[in-house]
């Protein structure tokens, strides 16, 4: 975290500006889309964004943690201590934990609702033992604590211009948005993860299953079922970005270039999928440097022009500095 940021944000304990560095070096090591996006929210507001962002992305590292070779018990154990821990820190804004004592903090200044935290947590451990989706509809529930609270988090720190409840369903489908475009993009990581986030019924609607999906990540082989399957998936999750979408106008339109920009940035992850001919299972696609340079670009922009009334403030982050950050957008 930036000495800027902290200072914007108010934060002035030592130990709680320690807690909010780590929260944005989480974010920024692991999400390249949504940390540029962010380096374009007032700065003022980025501490909290890291803080929710940097607990969603630690926990779903103690999930997907194959390489430290614990059984799924132990994680889940690890689990049961952070969320005990985190809701202890919700009551009392106090934590040993770094990265707990931030979200903590956060939750109190914007007056986030603790059933949210415990919502995601309970989609975390669920990802312990569930391993595949029969319908949409299953996906999402599981969803709902995943991705949707997160977008309801997100919420408080944003602002609107309507009421909160307006905006909210807008906020939940971006979130789910945002989720199931890393389900598609990812289908062949989570796939070796033992995980299949397609729901099952789309998959059969095309002929295809776990064992043909095996096949082909295994092999590097296609299957015309497959690529149908995955452009079914593609056409699913588009409408949910258009539910989404009308919600960014409810925003703060000092936030809105922030949320559009990833909006947009996500977006574009399937325009690559479908440029790479939805190869997903062979290889990650990505959105081009450029192109990630210039949407940053308008972001800059529409900052700019959402200032009714200027102060001299610090030049925005060079587009080239904003395009090269790294992550794995999880």
């Amino acid at each position: 975290m930036t000495r800027r940021e902290l200072d914007a944000a108010g934060v002035t304990d030592p130990l709680l500006r320690a807690a909010y560095s780590q929260c944005r070096q989480l974010n920024a090591r692991h999400g390249k889309t949504y940390f540029l996006a962010t380096r374009l929210m007032p700065v003022e507001r980025r501490c909290a964004v890291h803080a929710l962002y940097g607990f969603a992305r630690w926990a779903d590292d103690i999930v997907d943690d194959l390489d430290s070779g614990q059984p799924p018990e132990q994680r889940d154990r690890l689990l049961q201590l952070l969320e005990s821990d985190l809701m202890q820190g919700l009551r009392t804004g106090r934590s040993n934990e770094p990265v707990v004592k931030a979200v903590a903090d956060t939750a109190e200044r914007f007056a986030i609702d603790p059933q949210l935290f415990a919502d995601f947590m309970a989609s975390m451990r669920s990802d312990l033992s569930v391993t595949d989706y029969p319908t949409h509809a299953h996906l999402r529930a599981y969803m709902h604590g995943s991705a949707a609270v997160i977008g309801l988090q997100m919420l408080p720190v944003l602002g609107t211009v309507v009421p909160r409840e307006e905006a909210a369903p807008h906020a939940a489908a971006l979130g789910e948005a945002f989720q199931l475009t890393n389900f598609l993009r990812d289908v062949g990581e989570d796939l070796d993860r033992g995980r299949v986030y397609l729901p099952a019924d789309l998959l059969a609607a095309h002929g295809v299953d776990r064992p043909l999906l095996e096949w082909s990540r295994r092999t590097g082989h296609r299957d015309p079922r497959i690529r149908a399957a995955l452009i079914a998936a593609e056409a699913v999750i588009r409408g949910v970005y258009r539910e989404a979408e009308p919600g960014i106008g409810m925003l703060d339109p000092r936030t809105r270039p922030c949320i559009r920009t990833a909006y947009i940035l996500y977006k574009g992850i399937l325009d690559a999928i479908a440029a790479d001919d939805y190869s997903v299972l062979h290889r990650r696609s990505v959105v081009p440097r450029r192109r990630r340079a210039r949407t940053a670009a308008a972001g800059v922009a529409r900052i700019l022009a959402a200032r009714v009334r200027p102060r001299t403030p610090s030049p925005p982050p060079t587009v080239r500095a904003m395009a090269g950050s790294e992550g794995s957008d999880r």
